[in-house]
């Protein structure tokens, strides 16, 4: 889990001033550790900080995007949720319950660059290769949907 320290590390490393909002979107989107979409980050923020503003919320999370602090990952249902983890790994979506699931593995990485390698794309470079992978979980993992 991350702590306040690394969470104002992050901030200063991309040159962003360590705000009280900033701190705390960073802390939901650690702290709720599911995707989170901005409602949930101000849901959670409210219970500490009644008066946040939906609008300040919106704003820190576009900020944090685009200083790479966080990602952006749309559902199925054209959801944007938001990703603290920066490592590169593909999603496992539930249609079902709308829940995401990291999924880390080298060899799918490497069956992925191997593939493209030999099949290039004309006119494309590829930069990045992050798979969402869509189905249902056997057992539900996110009861609340």
């Amino acid at each position: 889990m991350i702590n306040t320290i690394d969470l104002r590390d992050k901030l200063s490393a991309k040159g962003l001033r360590v705000t009280p909002q900033r701190m705390r979107v960073l802390e939901a989107i650690y702290k709720l550790n599911n995707h989170p979409t901005a409602e949930n980050i101000i849901s959670y923020i409210r219970k500490s900080d009644p008066n946040v503003g939906s609008g300040t919320v919106y704003n820190v999370l576009e900020t944090l995007v685009e200083k790479n602090l966080i990602k952006k990952v749309k559902t199925e249902k054209d959801a944007m949720r938001y990703d603290g983890v920066l490592e590169n790994h593909h999603h496992l979506y539930c249609i079902e319950c709308d829940y995401i699931e990291d999924f880390v593995s080298e060899k799918l990485d490497g069956l992925l660059k191997v593939f493209f390698e030999e099949n290039q794309i004309d006119n494309f470079i590829i930069d990045n290769i992050k798979l969402n992978i869509s189905g249902n979980f056997i057992i539900h993992k996110n009861q609340n949907h």
